[in-house]
């Protein structure tokens, strides 16, 4: 089994339901078992600003699938949420995104673990950090210390009723 992290984001159509909805069927993915799940968070959208506030989180999963299969599953499920990609950075319905693979580096035209822009983001930081803190990023180092460094605002807790 490996161990795999995956981003999850909202900001259209009641988007605590979207994530909260896709953190279930994560774990009913083939191969999958969820082992852990972060709180939501909201946060500003990245890009176009004239956009709702994202609802993020991460979960973490146990997987035998190879990475292009769960990122094949990840973009099934986005589908399956109304995902419709027409603005980069836009909103959407559901963002699935592959963040960590184990401990591999993959650099495909279609997959890049770690994701690419993880580092910079305080809205994937926060909630990976409260779910795994002692986790060590390849090529990038501890999360730890990859959160102090992060120049965006931090994200808000949300709190369901």
């Amino acid at each position: 089994m490996i161990v795999a992290y995956i981003g999850l984001g909202s900001n259209l159509d009641q988007p605590e339901k979207h994530v909260l909805d896709a953190m279930a069927e994560l774990e009913l993915l083939p191969d999958c078992c969820k082992v852990k799940i972060s709180s939501l968070y909201r946060s500003a959208p990245i890009g176009p600003q004239d956009q709702p506030d994202f609802i993020n989180a991460v979960v973490q999963l146990e997987t035998e699938l190879s990475a292009q299969s769960l990122l094949e599953q990840l973009q099934q499920l986005e589908q399956k949420h109304g995902r419709v990609r027409t603005q980069h950075w836009g909103p959407r319905t559901l963002d699935l995104d592959l963040l960590l693979y184990g401990n591999m580096i993959i650099k495909t035209e279609k997959l890049t673990v770690p994701h690419p822009h993880m580092a910079e983001r305080s809205f994937v930081l926060c909630p990976l950090l409260e779910i795994a803190p002692e986790l060590v990023i390849p090529k990038l180092g501890r999360l730890s210390e990859l959160y102090q460094r992060v120049q965006m605002d931090p994200p808000v807790r949300v709190v369901l009723s």
